[in-house]
């Protein structure tokens, strides 16, 4: 993986430095003067790098919002526009501007370069995989958006979420059947490195995660899409994960030194000097009631030393749980919120310490956060799960029953905490005794599984996101802190367009809003979020 990402990291930054004059006007043109020999391959591995490796993307739209929003972390100053709903359109904005300006450009353009091309129908496939979903991220955020003519070099019309989401299972379906391990070699391929088979899985996979989007909007649809994505072949193992494996480098924000190898939402935990997040009360909470084992893996305390590597911590987990227990952040509350009383611990080899506050409020494990930690896009854990939800919804006609599809579900997710470097191997024991005590109540069937999937996806903040509008569960409480918008405390459902869209592209811009009552606000929802 280090040969891979070293040998690309020029091309990269030279596609990047090409195309970062299109960040202006509408964010969807593509500069007409630009290079025409581009290789499509090494846009691949930009799109796919940048993802989880752009910080600037990954901080605000991940660390700062998603995550506190779906109230995974809380605590930090710089979760509060998640947390607190600190209203901020240029924080929401962010994922647009370099989206549009870097990512979405790049993949449009190498889809369009392999069209009809005969010795790049795999890498053509890939990459209109790809465009899907970085669309998909991005339309599920804001909801109505430039699709159809972006990068076109136009000012962009506004393609509504349904056209949007009937275009991607067009795409995903079309892709799918052109693949062929018979064909073109896909080089620069970060995610399965070229494996054609592979990609057909992940393609379906998206392909149910994507139907499931609709089950409130359209049920008929939603049953529809998910059928034939498992019909075609979806995840059958851990085997099948879509993940990048990062290097073990810290991201910084000035992506003129290229530096988009290492993870950056763990970035995002230890940038600028911070205090990293926290785990919220609920997420603790529901590891606690359900007597889930991966509370000792994942939850831990720290000396609360701000920024740095979090491999350099030092650990207080066993001496504070046996005197405080796991005590996290409540919604909408910052770290010196229920500020708590000094507790002499004796650290095994160092001797006495005395935690503070900081130190008493739990927080992910340095497992997790390595910057090396691999982003995982899409899971087995989560394909399952789905076939559970899709099984309880519409029958059973996705192989298995609700049942056997959720202990698959809970079996894969605990055991993908061992693709992190450091990570546990939870022990079958453990994994059994959890499935025994949790099976599926009836009538609460599609509560349990969401909650589920809402451990599954802690640090992939947007699709937790997305899964809980779209499920409706866990069931959040609004945080209780003081809304420092002046609007009423209800958790935000979708993010604002950023300014630079209603000034650049406003005749475009004002076609949207009738669809949201008139203004671009976040507390309107997406389509597919059917009141």
């Amino acid at each position: 993986m280090k040969k891979i990402l070293k040998t690309y990291l020029l091309s990269l930054l030279t596609i990047a430095m090409a195309f970062s004059a299109c960040k202006k006007f509408g964010d969807t043109n593509i500069d007409p003067t630009r290079s025409s020999n581009l290789d499509p391959s090494v846009q691949l591995s930009l799109i796919q790098l940048r993802f989880s490796g752009d910080l600037n993307v990954n901080e605000r739209t991940t660390f700062m919002m998603t995550m506190p929003l779906v109230q995974h972390i809380a605590g930090p100053y710089s979760n509060r526009w998640g947390g607190i709903y600190f209203r901020d359109p240029n924080i929401m904005g962010v994922l647009w501007e370099d989206s549009y300006g870097t990512d979405l450009v790049n993949v449009v353009d190498a889809v369009k370069r392999t069209t009809n091309v005969p010795d790049k129908t795999n890498l053509n496939a890939i990459c209109r995989i790809m465009k899907v979903y970085n669309f998909a991220r991005m339309t599920d955020l804001y909801g109505d958006l430039p699709y159809s003519e972006a990068g076109l070099g136009t000012k962009a019309k506004f393609d509504t979420q349904e056209e949007i989401y009937t275009s991607f299972f067009q795409e995903l379906k079309a892709a799918r059947a052109q693949l062929d391990g018979a064909k073109d070699i896909v080089k620069g391929d970060l995610f399965y490195g070229g494996d054609i088979n592979a990609w057909k899985k992940f393609a379906s996979s998206l392909h149910l995660r994507l139907a499931m989007r609709l089950v409130k909007r359209d049920p008929a649809k939603a049953q529809a899409e998910a059928q034939q994505a498992y019909n075609e072949g979806v995840f059958t193992s851990n085997g099948d994960v879509c993940k990048l494996d990062h290097e073990d480098v810290q991201n910084p924000y000035e992506d003129g030194k290229g530096n988009i190898r290492g993870n950056a939402v763990s970035a995002s935990f230890f940038n600028g000097g911070g205090v990293p997040g926290r785990f919220t009360t609920p997420f603790l909470d529901q590891l606690r009631v359900t007597n889930d084992p991966r509370m000792k893996y994942m939850v831990k305390y720290y000396v609360d030393i701000p920024g740095g590597n979090p491999l350099s911590r030092i650990d207080l987990t066993e001496p504070l749980v046996e005197k405080v227990g796991y005590v996290g952040v409540i919604p909408g509350r910052y770290i010196w919120d229920g500020f708590l009383s000094n507790v002499i611990v004796d650290i095994p080899g160092k001797g006495a310490y005395t935690a503070v506050n900081n130190d008493q409020k739990a927080q992910p494990a340095n497992f997790l956060l390595r910057f090396n930690a691999p982003f995982l896009h899409l899971t087995y854990s989560e394909v399952e799960l789905l076939l559970a939800e899709a099984t309880v919804r519409f029958g059973a006609s996705f192989g298995g029953t609700a049942a056997s599809h959720y202990e698959k579900g809970l079996t894969a997710a605990f055991q993908q905490l061992s693709f992190f470097p450091g990570g546990p191997t939870v022990p079958a024991n453990e994994i059994n005794t959890f499935i025994q005590g949790n099976q599926l109540i009836p009538g609460r069937e599609i509560e349990t599984i969401n909650k589920q999937l809402w451990i599954t996806l802690f640090l992939n903040g947007p699709e937790a996101y997305a899964n809980w509008r779209r499920s409706g569960f866990p069931n959040l409480i609004p945080a209780v802190g003081d809304s420092e918008t002046g609007e009423s405390l209800t958790i935000p459902r979708r993010f604002e367009y950023p300014f630079t869209e209603e000034e650049q592209n406003k005749e475009n811009f004002q076609k949207v809003l009738p669809a949201l009552g008139g203004v671009d606000s976040w507390t309107k929802r997406v389509w597919w979020d059917k009141e």
